[in-house]
């Protein structure tokens, strides 16, 4: 198995694509220490692992105290920390910013770079200490485009690649591994909305219907990209950004 006998923090597990990853890091022998702010979600997505090693951990990702103490319980649990996969994530709406308001931007930010950063740092020391770790931030093709979110959504996840690739140029000789992985339109919990008549959203549909996929993505087709991403079959990958978009992006 891939993953065998490695421990990986996943945040934004409690649905969508860090529930997915969660199942297919457990199913490759990974224990994982599944994180979201939601306690019920995220306890779900542990009981349906069902390997009887993996824990659940609720906790805000933006929050210092929070995220230091999950890599403590990690680190107190297994006593080490393998892989990081910063999943966790919002949208805001396709807000224009001219109808940004700070609060929204604060947030979208605080959850989509600051969390990265913070669990990005935590679990540094740990991994430079074993020589080897794996960090997979889940970025979008907002990293590279417009038109995927607003504002603040844009900003952020231009913000991220830039961190990974930072990442990955400051610490890829010590052990770590930093790749980012871009998603487009996949269906989850988030973008559900997007696919009822009161969430249409017409820019969306008409690039999701004009991608060479002609569809939407699914949660479990970018777990299969974390899984190769976490696994010594990308070993010599570093600072790359993965776009799994059904070619919404193309040159």
């Amino acid at each position: 198995m891939k993953l065998d006998k490695r421990v990986a923090i996943i945040t934004g597990a409690g649905s969508g694509m860090g529930r997915a990853m969660a199942q297919e890091f457990s199913e490759n022998g990974a224990t994982v220490v599944a994180v979201d702010v939601r306690a019920d979600p995220v306890r779900e997505t542990v009981e349906r692992l069902g390997d009887g090693r993996s824990v659940a951990e609720t906790a805000d990702v933006s929050v210092r105290a929070d995220v230091e103490r999950v890599v403590a319980r990690t680190l107190e649990l297994f006593g080490r920390v393998d892989i990081l996969c910063n999943n966790a994530g919002v949208l805001d709406d396709y807000t224009p910013a001219l109808d940004t308001s700070d609060e929204l931007w604060n947030r979208t930010m605080a959850i989509n770079i600051t969390g990265p950063f913070l669990f990005s740092r935590a679990v540094l020391t740990p991994m430079l200490a074993q020589k080897k770790g794996v960090i997979i931030n889940t970025a979008s093709i907002s990293s590279f485009v417009a038109g995927g979110g607003g504002a603040a959504y844009t900003s952020s996840k231009h913000a991220l690649l830039g961190f990974t690739r930072q990442l990955a140029f400051d610490y890829g000789k010590q052990g770590i591994r930093v790749n980012a992985i871009c998603p487009g339109a996949i269906h989850t919990g988030m973008t559900g909305h997007l696919l009822t008549p009161e969430g249409r959203n017409p820019h969306v549909d008409e690039a999701v219907a004009n991608t060479p996929a002609g569809r939407w993505g699914r949660p479990e087709e970018i777990a299969h990209m974390a899984l190769f991403l976490a696994s010594d079959d990308a070993d010599f990958i570093h600072g790359a950004a993965f776009t799994v978009d059904g070619g919404w992006v193309l040159p």
